[in-house]
């Protein structure tokens, strides 16, 4: 383990910690809570600084046996991490990883806020997504994210688990991975290639952008009647098609107008060459229909909160694609 302290080693807030420091969230997260605390421990494979007196704690998280250590000491644990994206590793590493992340938590005395994803709704709320959208998912990667949030659910009703699940829309803004805005919109356009798409390009979507992600979340953390609950991330409640979104892209930064949609029968074939669009095909449902992720409890708790706006936020997905 490295730890950045300062110089007499003591901190004067309590200790705050990120499993899974180094994803998009996480940073933006890291970036945020410093407001809070100047105790923070970023814990990933190999985790980087973001603040000049983060503690730096290497650990395989698919290792539940080091998850106890890793957040020894913790006032609020914050779960960023994003294993890899498959069915079969998400159903064999992640329940584990909660079920090991809860009794530490527990044990240590600490709060939970886990950063979740709209993988555990039933299909047909997609077009309208809140907090008591029904669970009731159809992929199987979606299955795993549900049995995630009934673990969280169960021990704070049973075991006085305090906790809460912070749920976002897809990513956009200064994500270099794991978004589907900048890998199929803006990375294409930037290389003077038409944006591609899933299923239909007509249909409307928002998005979270992560620097909100990580703001929100750290002040859901540090508020202490947020607890016990699901709350939505702020998300621009004005979803345009993905038309548009191309269109103010290419008005904003330049690129070609225009989208190449992928449908959906494609993506068994392609999928044997490509691995990732044969996991991404059981998804195909939140694209072939209107995605509006709403926050508007958030919003109404939290009225001073601003959203970064889809121009702000395209700018920022350009300067990372």
């Amino acid at each position: 383990m490295t730890t950045n302290t300062d110089n007499q080693g003591q901190y004067a807030q309590p200790l705050q910690t990120i499993l899974g420091a180094g994803g998009p969230v996480g940073v933006e997260l890291a970036k945020a809570i410093v407001q809070y605390t100047d105790n923070i421990r970023l814990v990933s494979r190999n985790p980087k600084a973001v603040n000049p007196t983060d503690q730096l704690w290497p650990a395989d998280l698919s290792q539940p046996s080091l998850i106890r250590e890793a957040v020894r000491g913790s006032a609020i644990v914050y779960v960023a991490i994003g294993f890899a994206y498959t069915a079969k590793n998400w159903a064999k590493v992640w329940p584990p990883f909660m079920e090991a992340t809860i009794d530490a938590c527990l044990a240590e005395g600490a709060k939970l806020v886990f950063i979740d994803n709209v993988y555990m709704y039933e299909p047909k709320a997609v077009p309208h997504m809140t907090e008591s959208s029904p669970i009731a998912p159809k992929s199987k990667k979606g299955k795993v994210r549900a049995e995630l949030v009934h673990m969280v659910q169960t021990a704070m009703k049973a075991r006085g688990l305090e906790a809460i699940i912070a749920r976002s829309a897809d990513f956009y803004g200064p994500v270099p991975q794991t978004s589907v805005f900048v890998e199929s919109i803006t990375k294409n356009m930037k290389a003077g290639k038409k944006a591609q798409w899933f299923a239909s390009a007509d249909k409307r979507h928002n998005f979270t952008n992560t620097v909100d992600a990580g703001r929100a979340t750290a002040l859901l953390g540090n508020t202490p009647d947020a607890y016990g609950r699901t709350w939505h991330l702020p998300t621009d409640p004005d979803p345009i098609t993905v038309n548009e979104w191309v269109n103010l892209v290419a008005k904003l930064q330049g690129g070609k107008t225009g989208v190449q949609v992928l449908p959906g029968w494609m993506f068994p074939i392609l999928g044997l060459f490509i691995p990732i669009l044969a996991e991404f095909h059981e998804m195909l449902y939140q694209y072939d229909q209107d995605y509006f992720f709403d926050s508007s409890v958030f919003a109404k708790r939290f009225p001073e909160f601003k959203i970064t706006s889809k121009e702000e936020s395209i700018k920022q997905s350009w300067v990372v694609a």
